[in-house]
Formats: C-alpha cells, sequence, structure tokens
C-alpha cells in the first residue's frame, strides 16, 4: 500500500482541512483580531485562498520555502494557512538575530520567496543577496495578492507536508530549524484539547511572537478549535489584560520575565479577567509566590509546562497547579499522546530514581532539523527524538526536571546541575530570579556561581548564603552569589535564561 493509496489518504487529516471544516461550520465567527479590525472566518479564509493564489502563480510549489520577517500581524497567520494549502514551508524568521544569525537562517532554507515588513525590510536590505525576492507588506504585497485568483486547497498535499521552519535557540553555534509538519501541527492542537480542555468558544492572545512555537502553535490550534485569535504586537500589558477582561481564554500565556509587572498590573485593576482555563509556562523558571499570586489573581492553575520547539508542549505538560496555592512540588506529569523514557548515554532505560536524558516519541514530534542531517541522525536515534534534558522518574510515575544534559558543571569529580541550586534560590522570598553558571577552578576544575535578583533593598549575601548550606550539599553551594537586577538576565526569545552570556561577566 503506498502513502497516495486511497486507503491511506482516508487516514489523513491536514490543518488546510481543519481549517476549511472551522470555516464552513462557523463563516461569520471573528477569527481573528488586532484590536482596530478583525475578520470573520470566511473572510480570513478569501484572504488565505487569495494568497495561495499569488503564491501559487509566482510559481511556488509543494515543498518550497517562504520566509517570513515580521512582527505580529494578520499577514503572518495567512501565510501559514496559504502555505498548508499548497504544501508550502513558512520559515519562520527571529527578528532578535544577528545580521549574521539572520543571513545563516535564510540560506539555510534557500525561500523562493522572503516576505518582510517595513519595520524589517532595512534589515533584510542589510543582508545583501539574501533580500534578491522580496515583498515588502503593505501596498506593495495587497497589489500582488489582489492581482491573483484565488485557489482551493491541494488535495495533494499530505500531513507529513512540513508547514513551518521555527529556528532554535542554543548556548553556542548558529541556529537549527525544526521543521514542523502538518501532521505535528494537528497533534498539537489536539493535545490543547485532551489536556487542557480547550474548545472552540476560548480565544487566545498572541503576545508572543509569532517565530516563536506558543505563538504559532496556539494561534493555529485555536483557528482549527474554532476559536478568536486576538494578535498582540509585543508584550502590551495593558492591552493584553483588556483582552482577557473581555473573552473568554483557553490559555493565557505568561513567561518568565514578565510575571512580575503582570502582577503589578492585575493588583493595580483589581479585577479579575472574565475566563481563563490555564495559564503561564515554564514553571520551574518562575519564583514559586509569583506563581501562586500570579494564578490566584488570575483565578486559573498554572501551567507546569515542560516541552520545546520540537515536541510542542509535550511531553511532560500534563500537570496544572490550582490556582493561588504555593506549589510544594513542580513534578511534571506526562502529556497525553506521547511516550516517554529516560535513558542512560547507552541509551537504556533507566529505573525509577536514576536521572536520565529524556526521549520522546508521539504524532507532535518534528521532522528534523533543515539541513542538518547529522544533528538530525543523532537526536533521533533509535527511532525516539532525543531532548537533551535530564529528568528523574519518581515511584507515582512523575518527573522532575534535573537540567539540561550539556551544560554540567564537573566540580572535583562531582556532577552538578545548575537547576538544583537554582530551585533553592528561587525559594528564598527576597529572590526574584536566579541563574548559575559555571567558572573555572584551578583546585575543582568548575565550580558554581549564582547570580542573583533580589527586591529592591533586599540583597543579604549572607542570609541567601545560609539558605543555600540549609538546603544543599556542601559540593553544590555557589562559591559566589552575585547581584544583578531583574532586567539585566539576558534571556532567549522562550524567557530562558542565557547562562553563556552570563559566564562572559566571569
Amino acid at each position: 500500500m503506498t502513502a497516495t493509496s486511497p486507503h491511506m489518504q482516508a487516514g489523513q487529516l491536514t490543518v488546510a482541512g481543519q481549517f476549511a471544516k472551522r470555516v464552513a461550520m462557523q463563516p461569520d465567527a471573528i477569527a481573528l483580531t488586532d484590536g482596530a479590525r478583525s475578520l470573520t472566518y470566511s473572510e480570513l479564509a478569501q484572504h488565505v485562498a487569495q494568497l495561495a493564489g499569488a503564491l501559487q502563480a509566482s510559481g511556488l510549489k509543494r515543498g518550497d520555502r517562504v520566509a517570513m520577517w515580521s512582527e505580529n500581524r494578520f499577514e503572518y497567520i495567512e501565510l501559514e494557512l496559504a502555505a498548508a494549502q499548497l504544501g508550502l514551508i513558512v520559515a519562520c524568521l527571529n527578528w532578535r538575530l544577528t545580521d549574521e544569525e539572520q543571513r545563516h537562517c535564510i540560506r539555510l532554507v534557500e525561500p523562493a520567496l522572503v516576505i518582510v515588513s517595513p519595520r524589517y525590510a532595512p534589515a533584510l536590505l542589510r543582508l545583501g543577496e539574501v533580500a534578491s525576492a522580496h515583498l515588502v507588506l503593505g501596498e506593495i504585497f495587497e497589489a500582488w495578492r489582489q492581482a491573483a485568483q484565488p485557489v482551493p486547497p491541494d488535495d495533494a498535499v499530505s500531513p507529513e507536508d512540513g508547514l513551518v521552519i521555527l529556528y532554535t535557540s542554543g548556548t553556542t553555534g548558529l541556529p537549527k530549524g525544526a521543521l514542523v509538519s502538518q501532521r505535528a501541527m494537528v497533534a498539537r492542537a489536539m493535545v490543547f484539547s485532551a489536556d487542557y480542555g480547550i474548545r472552540g468558544g476560548d480565544g487566545f492572545i498572541a503576545w508572543s511572537p509569532l517565530f516563536h512555537m506558543a505563538a504559532t502553535d496556539h494561534s493555529l490550534a485555536t483557528l482549527m478549535l474554532g476559536g478568536k485569535v486576538m494578535l498582540c504586537d509585543g508584550l502590551d500589558l495593558p492591552r493584553i489584560l483588556d483582552w482577557a477582561e473581555a473573552e473568554p481564554l483557553g490559555w493565557l500565556l505568561a513567561m518568565p520575565g514578565m510575571i512580575e509587572p503582570m502582577i503589578e498590573q492585575l493588583r493595580a485593576r483589581g479585577r479579575r479577567p472574565r475566563s481563563v482555563r490555564m495559564l503561564g509556562a515554564m514553571a520551574d523558571l518562575v519564583p514559586r509566590h509569583q506563581i501562586a499570586e500570579l494564578s490566584g489573581l488570575v483565578g486559573a492553575p498554572y501551567l507546569n509546562s515542560f516541552g520545546s520547539t520540537e515536541t510542542g508542549l509535550p511531553p511532560c505538560s500534563g500537570a496544572l497547579l490550582p490556582a493561588g496555592e504555593l506549589p510544594a512540588s513542580l513534578a511534571k506529569r506526562e502529556s497525553s499522546w506521547c511516550e516517554v523514557r529516560l535513558v542512560d548515554a547507552d541509551d537504556r532505560e533507566v529505573p525509577p530514581g536514576t536521572p536520565g536524558e529524556m526521549t520522546v516519541r508521539g504524532p507532535t514530534v518534528f521532522s528534523g532539523y533543515w539541513g542538518n542531517e547529522a544533528a538530525t541522525r543523532h537526536d533521533f536515534r533509535g527511532g525516539r527524538f532525543h531532548m537533551g534534558d535530564v529528568f528523574v522518574r519518581h515511584a507515582d510515575g512523575s518527573l522532575d526536571f534535573v537540567d539540561r544534559l550539556k551544560y554540567l558543571i564537573k566540580s572535583g569529580g562531582e556532577n552538578i546541575y545548575p537547576a538544583e541550586i537554582e530551585r533553592v534560590l528561587l525559594a528564598h522570598p527576597a529572590v526574584r530570579d536566579a541563574a548559575v553558571v559555571r567558572r573555572p577552578d584551578a583546585r575543582w576544575g568548575e565550580v558554581p556561581v549564582a547570580f542573583v535578583a533580589c527586591e529592591a533593598g533586599a540583597w543579604d549575601e549572607a542570609a541567601l548564603m545560609a539558605h543555600c548550606r540549609a538546603h544543599l550539599p556542601g559540593y553544590k553551594l555557589p562559591r559566589e552569589l552575585r547581584p544583578i537586577a531583574l532586567d539585566a538576565l539576558p534571556r532567549s526569545s522562550t524567557g530562558k535564561i542565557q547562562r553563556h552570556e552570563l559566564e562572559k561577566q566571569l
């Protein structure tokens, strides 16, 4: 039986097919809004069909790449849906990158066309030859689109066709392009529904960049489930909270670095959002007292997530922390529709209580790194995706994050994971955030150093060190505590602290 046989086709489902179903079911419901204007599902479908026609008339064919370099705006979502109709792949360029990194990202995918917003057009032109075939959003783009005839979805498109390339940040080297298929995107929407009860009446505020998996995954999931996507150009807290008071939300995304400002604004307003099924993300990176306060103010449980660009919210985002409660544990639960196995350096499964690298298998997993077969082969060895993260499984099946496999501090023959120390520091009431890095040491090889952001006027090195001594063995104690302002902690686009940048300060 071939992949194109009628039997196989009958078992397939694509993003374009799911979106078309929603258009037929609720043509007059609002699909997209930015506060100034809105598109119904039928209007969005018309825009998408005409954009697909323009791309097809320009000679683009199934498997070709279109690079998008833009802030959050309607055309971004429209392009992703048009690509789904034709089997094209959208390379979502990270506008935070340097010229060198951006040039690498564009050359890596060899796009047939680059679409850029006026905000980033000068930066694209600065890159030289990679900008040869490009369109600027606005009048030029709209004239190009309007000149085309609308086209329907291509029935030959397969769920395994790539849909987006999202660039992953690493501590070293240039970004890698993770290819996410239509199959994976549909499965990610199914997990949102199965694990969190998100359904058609639940909206989503896409404020984080659409080059980031949280915004793209859940925007497309919302449209496949029949909800409303509210596009926001960055972290505009007043607008975000206005929407939260007016609209039912499935997931109010909150990331490390923005928790405290959101708490302050919610306190000042004195009003609770209308209806939120869950909020937050990456609880390991947030002080526990902030988790309790924010979830209490919103009246929604906090998402105790662990996922990645490569896997979506799975494999370990199946647990929600109760609203308003100080979490006693941040142990994770497996997500639906995935299989998790912890393995040692030889890919043998480790027993409960033993740290091991997390590997995952399931339909939400991406299709590999574009143009990097060596990395793809290495990370998919044994038919499972190796995440590069160390966890330990407990007797009840829950999983505790230990640290990144590749960021170990080897001190006097002992392995120290920075997150072990950071969790202790984050439990101190004066600490707003903390990051631990390694420093070369003549005696021990490497030792841990902690950068700590405290409440204003609350820095007390002796008290912090005493707190660490009470909760850590001697060899894991930070050899130095360095005060740092909260906004001086360098972060990636996902909110994760970039340890290599802090190491430069040593």
